[in-house]
């Protein structure tokens, strides 16, 4: 009936306590059988699964003074007290310091099966609201992993401590390597309805090679499905869900449409990058209005540039540690730099930088600055923002380098050089790009 819960039963009389114990295991319970007080205070303390039924009167510690020690240990456990007619009285006064019920003598079998399982929701009630409260402060946890500090990172965070026990389902959006699949699992973590770990399938799995006809996808999918219905009652996260292909849309609709109750929660990650998009160039409307049931859009960190400088230092510090290195002191002109690079690849991108920053330190002074240009010479073809190319934002930034250094080391190519970490060449080339005269910085 309360599947790892138990009825502890005390009694100095066999007969009775026997009684009680054969007729509840009858009616679906398991039960722990004790003679006195002392040998069930040894099983039963803070967190016991379970109610206890105790007579009141015992040799030794009776019932009144098993209760006091039980309340101070778990005040939340239910004590249901067996008494004689005369102990009424003793009961009532038993019930205002904490006892959950009394059972007079001689009792009604249907009477212990009713007060115990009003106990037992009871007990299992304030169990699992001590677990969501142990699981709650792992969640905030897991949300300092999701390093931010502006406004709208705050009310994104707010946002999913707010709908995290919802049965509802949550689609994430954002571009490349905004924390969406971290975000994904801080949600499920604060999932009340179950305790199952999520599962998480991609939806590049059905662009496989493998898929080569429609008999190796329905096999895939099969496959995927039983996965899917082993986990009913959890969460689902579906990674790539723009990239579900129009089969498997068909049957994930009629899978939503079945369940009843508390089914399946499905938390969908989006990787399209137009905001306008809402993933209906490929996903049938229908479906994508289910999923999308709750949305949170991440920025990209070039609209949130205070979050940027926190991931920065947070990562810092993380690498310095790793490496057994002090951590290095940012200049003025670093944090500038930071707050001004388009990061294109996001946090992604931000982790590797700061990574290669510390690494590079660790043999000798290496130039922030140096290490932007170079990875962001890698990354910048392949990001877009609404369709238009991030191009425009490198090259703002490049430009703003060089500008920076030039009016700081007054024209010295050669320190501009020894900063940038740039051959004189490649320097030239960049200048005559950007129309930067040397004269301009004398």
């Amino acid at each position: 009936m309360f599947p790892g819960y138990k009825v502890a039963i005390i009694d100095d009389e066999k007969d009775i306590r026997e009684s009680i114990s054969q007729w509840l295991t009858l009616t679906g319970y398991e039960t722990d059988v004790f003679p006195d007080a002392d040998s069930a205070l040894k099983i039963i303390g803070n967190g016991y699964p379970g109610v206890v039924i105790s007579d009141i009167r015992m040799p030794g510690l009776d019932g009144m003074e098993l209760l006091q020690r039980l309340t101070r240990v778990d005040p939340k456990i239910p004590v249901i007290l067996i008494t004689g007619h005369g102990d009424v009285p003793m009961a009532v006064h038993a019930m205002r310091i904490g006892a959950y019920d009394f059972l007079e003598k001689p009792f009604e079998p249907e009477k212990i099966s009713k007060l115990t399982l009003s106990a037992m929701k009871l007990r299992q009630t304030s169990l699992e609201l001590v677990k969501f409260k142990k699981d709650f402060s792992g969640i905030n946890k897991d949300l300092t992993k999701l390093i931010g500090v502006s406004r709208v990172w705050k009310r994104i965070t707010e946002k999913l401590i707010e709908v995290g026990s919802a049965n509802r389902h949550l689609l994430i959006k954002g571009e490349t390597g905004v924390g969406k699949t971290m975000l994904a699992h801080t949600f499920s973590r604060a999932n009340t309805r179950s305790y199952k770990e999520p599962l998480v399938l991609s939806c590049n799995i059905f662009l496989s090679p493998e898929v080569v006809d429609n008999a190796s996808f329905l096999s895939l999918v099969n496959e995927k499905l039983l996965l899917i219905e082993s986990g009913r009652g959890g969460d689902l996260i579906l990674e790539d869900i723009e990239k579900l292909p129009n089969q498997f849309q068909d049957w994930l609709l009629k899978f939503l449409n079945d369940q009843i109750g508390s089914g399946t929660r499905i938390i969908s990650i989006d990787n399209s990058i137009s905001k306008d998009s809402e993933s209906t160039n490929t996903l049938r409307k229908d479906l994508y209005f289910r999923l999308a049931d709750l949305i949170i859009d991440i920025p990209p960190l070039r609209e949130r540039p205070e979050d940027t400088l926190a991931l920065f230092n947070h990562y810092l510090s993380l690498y310095s540690s790793e490496y057994g290195l002090q951590e290095i002191q940012l200049t003025t002109d670093d944090v500038f730099k930071i707050s001004k690079f388009p990061w294109p690849g996001n946090i992604r991108q931000l982790n590797s930088v700061v990574e290669k920053f510390v690494s590079g330190n660790r043999r000798g002074y290496v130039s922030l600055s140096s290490i932007l240009i170079d990875d962001n010479s890698k990354l910048v073809s392949h990001y877009t923002e609404e369709g238009r190319p991030l191009k425009e934002y490198v090259d703002s930034f490049e430009k703003m380098l060089i500008t920076n250094a030039m009016q700081r080391y007054q024209g010295s190519i050669s320190l501009v050089m020894k900063e940038l970490k740039l051959p004189r060449r490649t320097l030239n080339e960049k200048m005559a790009k950007y129309n930067l005269q040397r004269s301009d910085y004398i």
